[in-house]
């Protein structure tokens, strides 16, 4: 498992209380995994920036990760080796992180996500890339 816990900063808290009430989706969790896999998917490192887990938003690895926690592991491990970083607990745990929050951020910040729909529109449009 990459982390027992998982906190997120206050930033990220509120972009995905926004988001939250743009797509209907009622658990933070979800919305979590959605921003990290669009996160992956853009293929290039995000910003190696200090994450400041400053909010009461915490869940637990298999809270966020649900009946497929082991397939998120493997997603993160598997973009470390891609992008050439060693595949060791720390960076995956790290570059969790940074892609989980980045991800929230863009989500947030596309200006293009007012409904459910809309999210599930980014992903198809993502796979036809």
């Amino acid at each position: 498992m990459i982390m027992k816990q998982v906190r997120l900063s206050q930033q990220a808290k509120d972009q995905l209380s926004r988001l939250k009430g743009k797509t209907g989706i009622k658990n933070w969790n979800v919305l979590c995994r959605w921003a990290l896999c669009y996160s992956l998917s853009e293929k290039t490192l995000p910003t190696d920036i200090q994450i400041v887990a400053d909010s009461n938003l915490e869940m637990s690895w298999f809270t966020f990760g649900g009946d497929y926690y082991e397939l998120y592991e493997a997603l993160v491990k598997a973009w470390c080796l891609q992008m050439n970083l060693p595949a060791d607990d720390d960076t995956v745990a790290k570059y969790f992180r940074l892609n989980m929050e980045r991800g929230i951020s863009h989500l947030c910040g596309t200006g293009f996500i007012k409904s459910f729909d809309d999210l599930v529109k980014l992903t198809i449009k993502e796979k036809e890339k």
